[in-house]
């Protein structure tokens, strides 16, 4: 079946703005405002198929930073065993010890950047192919209360965004821990007191750290709120193109979206400012250490407790023990920014999964015993989309295998949702739905939607020829299948007219074709698998006459002996089911044959009577 195309028209009207708001609402109680262990916890089992590639990069930069450590050493002892006492010329063994360092350093850091970079694409595609993964196996009822901006822009920028900080804020975290640990240590070495002067500027640099860590990560959390706004403003935007073209709303449009990127700006402003005021506050706090130690030092040096050597490298191990906590203010920057995606990608990967397959089932093809004929029983049936909106309240229904069912009625009557419980894109909220006599619940959902063939008003199209559209509806497809669908459907002579034929690109969304044209193919990829069941919803209404002619000729040849559900105004599409069922509010209030429900003079009767004056009208 072809559940990509299946769109769902609710009865209910949803405000993308407050859907949005709704859901920003429920994050922000839900996230932390504190780094969280949780949550990063999750992130490293995502990270589990790179921890090799990252114990060596933690390996290597552990190296890194050794060797930088073992830099300043060196200078100290080429001061005081060669500079001080003048023997220059005893140099060259210890240039050439200094450069195998460099070398090796340089080599160090070219195999860490290529793993790093490897980590960086590989955590990346793998959440993001989780993510995918997971949107197939979510409910309709998901995609009906979560803006499309969100779920674009936790596949996109915050799947990268963790990626990156994963790669690289690792990389920086060790070397900035291993390089701090291992310079304290040599300089508790080379003069406790003179080391534990310049590291009484540590603790006031934890507590700021604390201060800043709570505004910037609140800031960075509203930017990628703000940011998942806009991206659903663009879609709409795009989306809906054609609709403000008509209504004349592109300065509206403009205004609404000039707030929101007004909002992005100032939260994106703030966490910019607030980000430069604690990398120059931890910089000052620094440069007071290097102070300490050049006061102190140089004291040292003119008693003679301390070499001039040694002064050199601790103005030098100065400097570079607070240079790693830069990049650390950076790095605790970027893990804020990186757990508000992952918070956020770990709402999407945790999110219940509300219509449940059949677990004790594993089948990838139909088995004779799934192989359905097609009888549907709905029995004392309720269902709303929203606590307090029902749309079905004991509804009772039986269709037997093979009866074409027409449904009629007025917009948000309760159609579509009916067809929909069918297809189990929804499930009741109290009773049960029964397909052959059995809970259609016990049947694997791939063997209950590959039985089922839906053809919607609009027809979608993914980008691809026309071949490889109609083989959706069954991948394994020959050529020749697809021509016999097609000429079942009427479409194979206008494709055969085409300049490539069924290798004819049809653009994005189907935009090369015209609306009957499309919906010709719809037409054919939904009885491509042969189903069982049938749903048409509006499937004839966007077509001229002569097109709807031939789809009622092809409905004709290819409802016999399936179960079908035709949701039609036009009285050419209905009048000739086996029993047409008037709905209203949920509530069948007529139901028979077309002939039969004239005599009655009811609703249907009604109903009939407007679209023949509608008509002659026309005519």
């Amino acid at each position: 079946m072809d559940q990509g195309e299946y769109s769902w028209v609710k009865t209910q009207e949803y405000s993308p703005m407050r859907k949005d708001k709704n859901l920003l609402d429920i994050e922000e109680d839900n996230q932390s405002k504190k780094l969280d262990q949780a949550v990063w916890r999750k992130v490293w089992k995502e990270a589990s198929p790179f921890r090799r590639d990252l114990a060596f990069v933690v390996f290597l930069m552990m190296g890194v930073a050794g060797i930088d450590t073992v830099f300043p050493l060196m200078t100290l002892y080429a001061i005081d065993n060669y500079v001080i006492p003048g023997k220059m010329e005893s140099l060259t063994n210890f240039a050439i010890i200094y450069l195998s360092l460099v070398a090796i350093q340089a080599v160090q850091i070219f195999i860490f950047i290529r793993l790093a970079g490897k980590v960086e694409v590989g955590m990346s595609y793998n959440i993001r192919k989780a993510c995918f993964a997971k949107l197939q196996a979510l409910s309709f009822s998901y995609f009906d209360r979560t803006p499309i901006g969100w779920i674009m822009a936790r596949m996109t920028s915050d799947c990268e965004r963790l990626g990156f900080t994963i790669a690289w804020g690792v990389v920086d975290l060790i070397w900035g821990l291993g390089s701090m640990f291992l310079i304290a240590a040599v300089m508790l070495y080379l003069n406790t007191s003179l080391a534990l002067l310049v590291l009484t500027v540590v603790p006031l640099l934890a507590w700021v750290s604390h201060k800043f860590q709570v505004l910037i990560l609140k800031s960075f959390r509203k930017v990628r709120q703000t940011n998942s706004q806009i991206t659903s403003s663009f879609n709409e935007g795009i989306m809906g193109v054609e609709a403000t073209k008509t209504l004349v709303r592109e300065k509206a449009n403009q205004g609404e979206f000039e707030g929101l990127t007004g909002t992005m700006f100032r939260s994106s402003f703030l966490a910019a400012v607030q980000s430069s005021l604690y990398r120059p506050i931890v910089q000052v706090i620094g440069m007071v250490g290097c102070a300490l130690a050049v006061w102190a030092g140089g004291d040292g040096v003119i008693t003679g407790a301390i070499t001039y050597g040694v002064l050199v490298a601790f103005i030098a191990y100065t400097k570079y023990f607070f240079e790693p906590l830069h990049e650390l203010a950076r790095i605790f920057s970027e893990l804020q920014n990186a757990q508000a995606a992952a918070e956020r990608i770990f709402g999407l990967l945790e999110t219940e999964i509300e219509i449940l397959d059949n677990s004790s089932q594993e089948k990838t093809s139909l088995s004779s015993e799934y192989l359905l004929e097609g009888k549907i029983e709905f029995v004392d049936v309720d269902f709303s989309y929203q606590k307090g909106e029902s749309i079905f309240r004991k509804f009772n229904l039986e269709v037997p295998a093979g009866q074409t069912l027409a449904l009629v009625g007025e917009t948000g009557s309760g159609k579509t949702t009916l067809t929909s419980l069918v297809c189990r894109f929804y499930e009741p909220t109290h009773g049960k739905i029964f397909i052959d006599g059995k809970d259609y619940r016990e049947i694997p959902l791939q063997e209950l939607q590959s039985n089922i063939g839906v053809v919607l008003q609009k027809p979608h199209l993914f980008s691809g020829t026309i071949a490889e559209n109609i083989r959706y509806g069954k991948l394994d497809a020959t050529q020749e299948e697809i021509e016999e669908v097609s000429r079942i459907v009427f479409a194979h002579d206008f494709i055969e007219k085409l300049d490539k034929g069924y290798n004819t690109e049809v653009g994005e969304g189907g935009s090369s074709l015209s609306t009957g044209q499309k919906q010709l193919i719809s037409f054919a990829r939904a009885i491509l698998s042969d189903p069982k069941i049938l749903i048409m919803d509006e499937a004839t209404s966007s077509v001229d006459l002569y097109t709807e002619q031939m789809i009622q000729k092809a409905i004709r040849r290819i409802l016999k002996g399936r179960t079908a559900f035709i949701i039609a105004h036009r009285l050419s599409t209905i009048k000739s089911a086996n029993r047409i069922l008037v709905i209203d509010q949920g509530d069948i209030l007529e139901e028979g044959t077309h002939e039969e429900l004239l005599e009655q003079e009811g609703q249907y009767h009604a109903l009939c009577q407007e679209q023949f004056s509608y008509e002659l009208a026309l005519s």
